[in-house]
């Protein structure tokens, strides 16, 4: 991680970062936690003061008849997204991006499927998706590179003109997050992290029923991610140049907080009404990932880079509290063999909802309501943007749908001029907890102040609105399962 400003952009502006086969790059590089010295730099820049060049949250872009966007990354997460994205009208596809030409003719194939036009080829080089953000063809540039890319690649694009979309965390680092925020301010280019799970089916029925007081006065929230990817880490064909398991060895935190994170955080108005004051994290010791490293590096000359060192541990707990009183927990875990669960827990003054164990469940008092108790709050409770592109959404695919709904309210807002459901501010927090729960880790849990990014606006911000009392108008072009892709 790179925590200077002056090196960041080098790495921005100069290096490229090297896309390497199916839009995944290499990840050798010191982490932040490595050095005490860095530490120091995590709780200083969380704590820097930020002038406002612009409030971007509420903001409508001038509207986009059709959305020409290019894709950069065409490896696990790539190629399902152009697959999604081919469905919605209003749209061009016109640019492909990634360093391995054989990727970008998987994906030049989706839409030859579709009978779309060919997109304008960017590969064979590490400096290619630098290429493609400063083409006057584009307005969205939608990234589906590693972790440790994201961040560089959106600030090029804004700084050329672009919206960008990009997979999730948006930064890996404090100074990261800032450049995020300021660029987005300073070029009024939206940048948005593409974190699905607020479009998943049971989060917005959630948030819908917790915008009409089901659950009165919301005071705490849980979500997770825990995802056994102990095989998937460690095989050589999972994510390119093992850029996964080298941040499992490097950094140890909550290191992929957002999918439990963004929706819940969205219940609790956080960044429109209320914000994170402070956090603290703790994070239990490893007890598989060395140990494999270990044995692998015995069969394998190749796995003797992962057997030095520490990896983060099996389970990280970080507890946010607001400036409200209410409390945020997050728990993270991808080597132990547990069930999947993003936990999306809602606890009010009036009811609760949690939808792990699936199928999802809710209650107002001791007893969960029974399947037709539950059959009447969907359809009381259940928001526009289901009923108008749930059924769809389903049959397209991408993760049950939610993927799909993403994408389509994406494009939806740019071309209808209207504020997008997660703006940079969100990008920059949900991403920002990663480093701080490295800090807390190796600070014995100690608490740091986590940035204010929008400047005091948290105050008179709006609400995230669902109900499309704006917007809705795109149509869908074509009814087609999306590509296969790793689970979330």
């Amino acid at each position: 991680m790179n925590t200077s400003r002056r090196r960041f952009f080098q790495v921005a502006g100069v290096a490229g970062a090297g896309i390497l086969s199916g839009g995944f790059a290499s990840c050798n590089r010191q982490t932040q936690v490595n050095e005490g010295s860095s530490l120091a730099s995590i709780k200083e820049a969380a704590g820097r003061a930020h002038m406002q060049h612009f409030n971007m949250s509420g903001y409508a872009a001038p509207k986009l008849e059709t959305v020409r966007i290019g894709f950069i990354g065409l490896g696990n997460r790539g190629p399902g997204a152009v697959s999604r994205i081919s469905n919605i009208e209003g749209v061009e596809i016109k640019a492909l991006c990634d360093k391995n030409p054989e990727r970008v003719e998987r994906a030049q194939k989706i839409l030859e499927r579709k009978g779309l036009s060919l997109a304008q080829d960017y590969s064979g080089s590490e400096d290619a998706w630098k290429e493609l953000c400063t083409s006057p063809d584009i307005d969205l540039v939608y990234i589906c590179t590693p972790w440790s890319l994201h961040a560089a690649m959106c600030i090029y694009a804004m700084e050329n003109g672009k919206h960008v979309a990009t997979e999730v965390p948006a930064a890996v680092s404090v100074d990261e997050a800032w450049q995020l925020v300021e660029t987005s301010e300073r070029t009024k280019k939206h940048c948005m992290m593409l974190e699905n799970c607020c479009y998943d089916f049971f989060e917005l029925l959630t948030l819908n029923m917790a915008r009409q007081g089901f659950f009165g006065e919301v005071v705490h929230v849980e979500g997770a991610y825990i995802h056994d990817l102990l095989v998937n880490n460690f095989g050589k064909d999972s994510y390119s140049d093992m850029w996964r398991l080298r941040e499992n060895q490097q950094r140890n935190g909550n290191l992929y907080p957002t999918h439990g994170l963004g929706p819940v955080c969205q219940i609790l108005n956080i960044n429109r009404g209320d914000k994170m004051e402070y956090l603290t994290s703790m994070s239990t010791d490893d007890f598989q990932m060395g140990k494999i490293a270990a044995e692998k590096a015995v069969q394998e000359g190749f796995y003797e880079q992962f057997a030095t060192g520490s990896y983060r541990g099996n389970m990280n707990s970080t507890t946010i509290r607001t400036n409200k009183g209410k409390t945020i927990m997050i728990q993270h875990d991808v080597t132990s063999p547990r069930p999947y669960s993003r936990i999306h827990l809602v606890s009010g003054t009036e009811g609760v909802a949690r939808k792990y164990p699936l199928p999802g469940k809710i209650a107002k008092g001791h007893e969960w309501f029974d399947a037709d108790e539950m059959k009447v709050l969907e359809e009381q409770y259940t928001p526009e943007i289901l009923k108008l592109v749930g059924e769809m959404a389903r049959e397209v695919g991408g993760h049950g749908g939610m993927d799909f709904i993403m994408d389509w309210r994406l494009i939806d807002c740019l071309r209808n001029g209207i504020p997008l459901d997660q703006d940079v501010y969100d990008a920059a927090l949900w991403s920002v907890i990663a480093p701080l729960s490295e800090w807390s880790v190796a600070n014995r849990s100690n608490s740091i102040d986590v940035p204010d990014f929008t400047h005091g606006k948290w105050q008179t911000n709006e609400p995230v609105d669902i109900t499309l009392s704006k917007g809705g108008t795109t149509g869908i072009r074509v009814k087609e399962e999306a590509e296969n892709q790793l689970s979330i």
